[in-house]
């Protein structure tokens, strides 16, 4: 799901840098000058159980940090806000992951400023997004 995730991000956002990571691995510390997206393997939690037919529903929690710096043309905040329509709008077009998932669920983004030494301060965003499927086994 998460190299289906990266590409979804690459095609909606094409000039910022997409990065997936697992866990609390650390992104690279250099913003590049279109921002980047860093996707986590996220948390998919304890499954609800059906019992007849056996089937387990998972609700995947995916965090989302998104960082952009000011451009010639655009405050780091519409870098920002821009890069967050994009990546709305393709998640909208496919709520279901190209069929990994029964839906995509996006919650709304927190942002913030990201301070750095004798330079403009990026902006950035951090949203979960929550994966929904159901498996016939606590293991798929």
């Amino acid at each position: 799901m998460l190299k289906a995730l990266k590409l979804l991000t690459a095609v909606a956002v094409p000039l910022a840098e997409v990065v997936a990571l697992d866990g609390e691995e650390a992104a690279p510390a250099r913003i590049p000058p279109n921002g980047r997206i860093v996707i986590r393997t996220g948390d998919p939690g304890e499954p609800e159980i059906d019992l007849s037919p056996l089937a387990y529903n998972w609700s995947h929690r995916i965090p989302i940090e998104f960082v952009a710096v000011e451009t010639p043309t655009l405050t780091s905040e519409e870098a920002l806000d821009a890069m967050l329509v994009r990546f709305g709008a393709a998640i909208a077009a496919d709520r279901q992951l190209g069929g990994l998932c029964d839906w995509l669920g996006i919650a709304a983004p927190g942002t913030e400023d990201i301070y750095t030494d004798g330079a403009e301060p990026p902006r950035g965003a951090e949203l979960v997004l929550t994966a929904t499927y159901v498996t016939d086994s606590e293991l798929s």
